[in-house]
């Protein structure tokens, strides 16, 4: 198969004639249009600087269904407890350069460019895009950023700077998803760190029946709020 070249039109081949990695096409822009399109067609873009823009949707996909969320003793008794609080969509720009800054075991430089930073703090005024945040004594501590459509968050990248940190952003935003009616929760590529959490693979044609049905749903825009709904 070939990789396709996108045209200046925000739109995308069908995923299905992905490579065997998932990637899918390369070139275009990162215009919200381009963007919100991508993910409503499963397709996300993840490059780095030497590149140009590429854009993926592998098979199999790595999700968490909220109902299925697993969480050790440990953490449990870490979020009963009041060492972290947990806060959404007031520190969008801060989460996502320290998820830029963050050194990952095996990973030469970071996929979140300048450039991508730019486009998803556009999403995030735009209201799509969403950052949960744990925060320790008035410091950010850790948290993840992603993209919301109808009932799916896409999640994009996380970091902790203290022990338990991102874990806790990352559980209570799947509870809080929950809560709200999300019914699915896009981890794109398959990590030990998520399986923990219960996410697993499944096939692509499953992941977009599963995100046609989510997309039925009219979008909350942001910015969300932790608490009572």
């Amino acid at each position: 198969m070939s990789v396709f070249r996108l045209p200046l039109e925000p739109i995308f081949p069908d995923p299905d004639l992905a490579e065997p990695d998932g990637l899918l096409a390369v070139g275009g822009d990162l215009s919200p249009e381009r963007l919100l399109r991508a993910y409503a067609d499963g397709i996300f873009p993840w490059y780095s600087e030497e590149t140009p823009i590429l854009w993926w949707s592998p098979d199999p996909r790595m999700v968490l269904l909220p109902a299925e969320l697993h969480l050790s003793r440990s953490l449990q008794r870490t979020m009963r407890g009041d060492a972290f609080e947990v806060r959404a969509d007031t520190a969008f720009g801060e989460v996502i350069r320290r998820c830029a800054a963050k050194e990952r075991p095996g990973q030469d430089g970071t996929w979140i460019t300048d450039e991508m930073i730019e486009a998803y703090e556009r999403l995030h005024e735009l209201g799509f895009a969403h950052s949960f945040e744990s925060w320790r004594e008035g410091e950010l501590a850790g948290g993840l950023y992603g993209v919301s459509l109808g009932a799916a968050f896409f999640g994009e990248s996380m970091f902790a700077d203290q022990a338990d940190a991102s874990k806790v952003a990352f559980a209570s935003s799947v509870e809080w998803l929950r809560g709200r009616g999300f019914e699915i929760i896009d981890c794109q590529v398959d990590t030990d760190h998520l399986r923990r959490f219960g996410a697993r693979e499944i096939r692509r044609a499953e992941f977009l029946a599963r995100l046609r049905n989510a997309l039925a749903t009219a979008t909350s825009r942001g910015p969300w709020k932790i608490g009572p709904a």
